[in-house]
């Protein structure tokens, strides 16, 4: 049946009543109907005509809506962009990792006691790296998707709402590795504060288990990493390069007030998005 006819049968009052097409006349209607239609341009009202309607190009927005955006895309790890460091988990795109922890912003002093750590302990590793940044850590690198990331934020929002700052001590020097033994830390353990991380660890877990991640360590080690290195190089920093950079600390003029951090907020850190939470 042509387009034409199907307008026709739609149109016209009789075929309601059960009149078959032909009884307008020809399928195409009549010869001046038909030379309009084609002087008009319409290929589908020539006589015999059944050309099927084009088929419109889809928009890329609606191709991509239900798209998995977060699909896996190869990234070769190259160790040579991060200090030789390997992976806790392969990258995937649409992978966020994703940490939770306290800052601590140095000081001048501060800076001059880490020089004088990492001299020292350079005699016995000298790949010993100093860190980035400074922070104590509350949770295990974890991965969120990325339509986890707000809702993830919110309910740390609402988890950590209630606590009230606190002030604790980090000034014992002690060794650590990763799970994986792949990288070793000389860190300043929390000596004073304990408790009050510990609760904060409890509602950063809730959250974790809100979205089926990992818990934090079940008896933690909180402390402020000073400096890595690659492998687990754990056996040539302690004993006598731990007492060494522990009689530093203990030495060190004013290392009680500088090692004293204010904890005033939690932060979030996913991928390079950082969310603040300050505390009462």
């Amino acid at each position: 049946m042509s387009r034409a006819t199907m307008l026709v049968g739609y149109s016209s009052s009789s075929s309601s009543s059960g009149s078959s097409p032909s009884a307008s006349g020809d399928e195409g209607g009549s010869p001046a109907a038909q030379e309009a239609a084609t002087q008009a341009g319409d290929p589908a009202s020539l006589p015999g005509a059944s050309i099927a309607a084009p088929r419109l190009p889809i928009p890329d927005s609606v191709l991509n809506m239900f798209r998995d955006q977060e699909e896996k895309e190869t990234v070769v790890d190259d160790r040579s962009k991060h200090g030789g460091r390997v992976r806790t988990f392969a990258h995937e795109r649409g992978n966020w990792a994703t940490y939770i922890y306290v800052p601590y912003e140095t000081q001048e002093d501060f800076l001059d006691l880490l020089q004088l750590l990492l001299a020292q302990a350079h005699t016995h590793v000298a790949s010993l790296t100093a860190a980035a940044e400074f922070h104590i850590s509350l949770s295990h690198n974890v991965v969120l998707r990325h339509h986890w990331i707000n809702p993830f934020v919110q309910s740390l929002k609402e988890r950590l709402s209630s606590f009230h700052r606190f002030v604790c001590r980090t000034d014992q020097v002690k060794i650590y590795t990763n799970e994986t033994k792949t990288r070793t830390f000389v860190g300043l353990e929390v000596s004073s504060g304990h408790s009050q991380f510990l609760e904060l660890v409890s509602e950063v877990d809730r959250v974790m288990e809100e979205f089926s991640l990992a818990p934090f360590y079940k008896n933690p080690s909180f402390h402020l990493s000073l400096a890595w290195c690659v492998g687990n190089l754990s056996e040539k920093l302690e004993g006598q390069c731990l007492q060494e950079l522990q009689e530093i600390v203990d030495g060190f003029e004013d290392s009680s007030y500088l090692l004293r951090i204010h904890v005033a907020e939690v932060r979030c850190k996913s991928g390079k998005k950082v969310f603040s939470f300050p505390l009462r």
